[in-house]
């Protein structure tokens, strides 16, 4: 049942609007002046707020200002009885999500109080879903290599800095992208992740920067690129040591000038992007074959974060897989399987050629082939 709050200091519209809403099943609390409408919105979550503008102890724009900054996500409809569209401006501005006046039309207020439970409801998902995504991209070791990656990720993700991840295959660079953009200024907006790698060399420009209608044969219609689907967010260029020499100097002169064009077009579209790239080569030696060129290698090299092999933080083994562990119980509605002490000291002698990626793969193989418990002669013969 929604909870809604009345903040009015005239008894009459409180008690008008407290039995209309108790009708339609709503739970209701009153206050009856703004300073003890926000004690009980400190107190209380609620789902809708109804607040009048004009009042005594505090008004109804500071109220509204006041529950935003404790960061409950409330939605506040204001009602006054001196209404204007200057006024109702700059309510929505302050953060509320619609404005009535008085009297209140009371089939609009229950329209508004609909819209605005469906709002609360989406803000209140997107938060579960953002838990959830950050839960699956967690940084799992505390080995010194990864205490030093997260110590840079906390300095580098605030800024707009470039960054290059390097590392071998499995090894998580993507989740170190992931992290960098989720604690960065742009969380709100998009990541794009493109692997370069995985798309013909004839379609990364297009799949980077779009085309227009008739560009090729089988562009029967105008499409957006990632740095214009990215715009405001973070662009991820996995694999960008496998990009093409033509598409190098098209990103090279998105980043210089921070436009692109489609192909295809000539004008000019200016796109707000934060860059991050990741490879599992050399790219210094490719530069010296070249296979890559040195000015984009500077571009998007401000920090280089280095990933290392699992190989080389087998201490992070146990808790890594304990992470898989829980996930795939998860994943296969049972119970987490245990494993034994001597089970991970065999996993630790194992040499993880894929890295993490070996390593999580080996664990569900140990789920689905174990019995009660995962053992070290369990290790011995599955992995």
């Amino acid at each position: 049942m929604a909870k809604i709050l009345i903040i009015d200091d005239e008894p009459g519209i409180r008690d008008t609007l407290k039995d209309i809403l108790s009708y339609e099943k709503y739970d209701v609390d009153d206050a009856p002046d703004g300073k003890a409408g926000l004690e009980k919105i400190e107190k209380n979550d609620y789902d809708i707020v109804l607040c009048d503008i004009k009042m005594p102890k505090m008004d109804g724009m500071e109220v509204l200002s006041r529950a935003l900054e404790l960061g409950k996500d409330t939605q506040f409809i204001m009602i006054s009885a001196h209404g204007t569209i200057e006024t109702a401006v700059d309510a929505t501005k302050k953060g509320a999500f619609d404005f009535i006046s008085k009297p209140p039309d009371l089939n609009r207020m229950l329209v508004s109080i609909r819209n605005a439970l469906d709002k609360s409801n989406l803000v209140t998902e997107t938060k579960t879903l953002k838990k959830k995504i950050a839960k699956k991209y967690d940084m799992i070791g505390t080995s010194e290599p990864m205490e030093e990656i997260k110590e840079t990720i906390e300095k580098v993700a605030p800024t707009d800095a470039r960054v290059l991840i390097t590392g071998p295959n499995g090894s998580g660079k993507e989740l170190v992208a992931r992290w960098l953009h989720e604690k960065s200024e742009r969380s709100k907006g998009p990541m794009i992740e493109v692997n370069c790698a995985a798309i013909p060399a004839e379609l990364i420009e297009s799949e980077l920067f779009g085309h227009e209608k008739g560009a090729f044969t089988s562009a029967v219609k105008q499409r957006k690129g990632k740095f214009e689907l990215a715009d405001g967010g973070t662009l991820f260029l996995d694999e960008i040591g496998d990009m093409s020499l033509s598409a190098q100097a098209k990103v090279l002169r998105a980043l210089q000038e921070n436009k692109i064009s489609r192909v295809g077009g000539d004008k000019d579209i200016k796109v707000n992007v934060r860059v991050l790239a990741a490879t599992n080569k050399d790219l210094k030696k490719e530069i010296e074959e070249g296979n890559f060129r040195e000015d984009l290698y500077h571009r998007l090299s401000v920090i280089i974060i280095k990933v290392p092999a699992l190989n080389d933080r087998k201490d992070d083994i146990p808790l890594l897989v304990d992470k898989f562990l829980n996930d795939l119980a998860g994943e296969y509605g049972t119970a987490k399987k245990e494993i034994e002490d001597g089970a991970l000291d065999e996993l630790k002698k194992n040499d993880w050629t894929g890295n993490i990626r070996e390593l999580r793969n080996v664990v569900e193989r140990l789920v689905i082939m174990s019995g009660k418990k995962i053992t070290a002669d369990d290790v011995k013969k599955y992995c």
